[in-house]
């Protein structure tokens, strides 16, 4: 059995506590957005509304990551239906976009560029605001008052925190470069540059599209003024999008996929293709079963010492060369995530793994033929919880910004890829392979945890080592947080050359790690590149929410955590 969580263990030097409460709670990497998501509770509205509320205000204080212009998937746990439903609030391609278009534009090897305007899907985060809050809202706001605060973020402004102006700043030349071309009112320079830690900052059009999106709901966005912004944004540079395409567009509820992590026997869930969920469960899988057959046993390991390291590297490996090639929209191919999920197929690669030495050019695996980004959770005093994340893709993604508007329109198409042979490959209509992913836990039928690592090919990763630290080690969900983390693939993972990336020893190492560990990793054969500082941001900021019972009344008591590696926080209702 896993020891109890151990809510008196410092010695990791955190910096945080866990925060706890009896009525609600929410996470976020930004503290105003918290903030904001906290008074939507405190106003009567449920885990839902407050998500909404925080989503909104991320977009508001934290550009550099998100936005309305871009995708957002969530899971929300019904405390009284038991149940956890999924929601695939991504956008599809325009429909008179395909392979011979972006060959046409003189678009060459596997990826449309981050900066193309084809890279441009239709967004998908504002509708799946509206139906979240439709959907799973507690009724007692409307939704002009759960984006109440963003708006007033918006209009009255805001002091920049530092984590924000950090990345803001790496894309400052780029912002100035597009300015040039949108023309006077650029929203995202002040005085021609990135903000600085503490300067003030408004976005009064994004405040403007945000009340149109509360009093009119969907039709706000996806028809009449800004859906006209959005089409001749995309196609004044280049792209083929059209009113039809913004139309056309709805949000999936579906049911998520899930494995049982038989060590605890806590069901972990996913949203389904087209995120890459199935990688965290697939490496979860790998890793049980490598504990089943006496190889290796995470709750015997040191935590944090090379073999740990080693097992879950390799572990992750594997089940990213498999995302990579089966992860695609599934209305356009067959995805089989239950064989790729079975105990035979995950004992099968599992064999792959040798304990004693680093492999690379990990390839997908042949199941048997019988057939950059905001994360937030919030949870209410009813028992409900959602795990929400929303993205540009590439930061502002192609910080293409429809006029009077507000917001960036997203990259997400440059996740297609452009081999005809890819189950992946650009079609009309189409979703891409998605990074962005929620989790969550259940055990024994109700909720265990809500939680999430956002950063691009990080966050499967983070989604394994985040759960595996907590269980097997009895962390806090803050110390779970804090712990030191790797990204398989290195730096080359989050660019053009992903695929190549992969299929090397290569993994970046968060500084702190013991040198004594990273020389035997290295013995091992694993190639590390050291990371530290503001750059921590790589390993992606997530937040955890920790159900508990106490023992003597029987009253939830939520324990939540934020990351360091970001601005924000966990902020408790009273």
């Amino acid at each position: 059995m896993p020891p109890p969580i151990d809510y008196t263990a410092y010695e990791t030097g955190s910096r945080r506590s866990t925060v706890f409460s009896t009525k609600g709670v929410v996470c976020s990497s930004q503290v105003l957005a918290s903030e904001a998501g906290l008074a939507i509770l405190r106003q009567g509205g449920n885990a839902a509304d407050a998500a909404v509320a925080t989503a909104a205000a991320l977009n508001v204080v934290e550009p550099c990551n998100t936005g309305i212009g871009g995708d957002a998937f969530a899971l929300f746990w019904d405390a009284k239906q038991k149940r956890v439903r999924a929601v695939n609030g991504s956008g599809r391609s325009p429909a008179a976009l395909n392979l011979d278009v972006v060959r046409r534009a003189g678009i060459t090897g596997d990826l449309i560029p981050y900066t193309s305007a084809h890279a441009v899907t239709v967004p998908g985060a504002a509708a799946a605001l509206v139906d979240i809050h439709a959907t799973f809202g507690s009724g007692k706001l409307t939704l002009a008052e759960v984006l109440a605060p963003a708006i007033q973020l918006a209009e009255d402004g805001f002091g920049v925190h530092q984590m924000a102006s950090y990345e803001w700043g790496l894309y400052e030349g780029w912002l100035q470069q597009v300015a040039e071309k949108y023309g006077p009112g650029y929203p995202f320079l002040v005085d021609g540059k990135a903000p600085k830690p503490g300067q003030y900052f408004s976005n009064p059009d994004l405040g403007k599209t945000l009340r149109e999106l509360g009093a009119k709901g969907k039709d706000a966005f996806y028809k009449g003024r800004v859906a006209e912004a959005i089409v001749e944004a995309v196609n004044s540079n280049g792209g083929v999008m059209t009113l039809e395409d913004l139309a056309n567009h709805a949000t999936d509820f579906v049911e998520p996929i899930s494995y049982t992590y038989s060590t605890e026997k806590l069901r972990v869930y996913e949203c389904p293709p087209n995120g890459q969920g199935l990688a965290a469960l697939i490496a979860l899988g790998i890793l049980d079963v490598l504990r089943e057959d006496g190889v290796i046993d995470l709750e015997t390991v040191k935590e944090g010492g090379a073999e740990w390291f080693h097992a879950e590297i390799e572990a992750i490996r594997l089940a990213l060369a498999d995302a990579g090639a089966y992860v695609a929209d599934p209305n356009f191919v067959e995805i089989p995530v239950e064989k790729l999920l079975s105990k035979e197929y995950l004992r099968e690669r599992a064999k792959l793994f040798n304990p004693k030495a680093a492999t690379a050019k990990y390839h997908q695996g042949k199941p048997l033929s019988t057939g950059d980004t905001v994360y937030l959770t919030a949870a209410d005093s009813e028992g409900n919880a959602i795990s929400f994340i929303m993205s540009n893709y590439l930061n502002f993604g192609t910080a293409i910004v429809p006029h009077g508007c507000g917001f960036t329109l997203q990259s997400r198409g440059s996740a297609f890829s452009l081999d005809s042979t890819s189950p992946n490959v650009i079609e009309g209509g189409k979703r891409p392979f998605h990074t962005i992913i929620p989790a969550m836990v259940t055990k024994d039928n109700d909720l265990f945890m809500s939680y999430g690592v956002m950063g691009g090919p990080m966050q499967p990763q983070g989604h394994v080592q985040v759960l595996t630290t907590l269980l097997h080690r009895g962390r806090d969900p803050q110390l779970a947080l804090d712990a030191k983390r790797f990204c398989v693939g290195g730096t080359g993972l989050w660019g053009q050359n992903a695929k190549e990336a992969l299929h090397n020893r290569s993994v970046c190492i968060e500084h702190g790690v013991d040198p004594e560990v990273i020389q035997q990793l290295r013995d091992l054969g694993h190639e590390l590149e050291p990371v530290k500082g503001p750059e921590q941001q790589f390993f992606g900021k997530g937040q955890v929410i920790l159900k508990t019972v106490d023992e003597r009344t029987g009253k939830i008591v939520w324990a939540a955590g934020s990351d360091f590696r970001g601005d924000g926080c966990a902020l408790p209702q009273i």
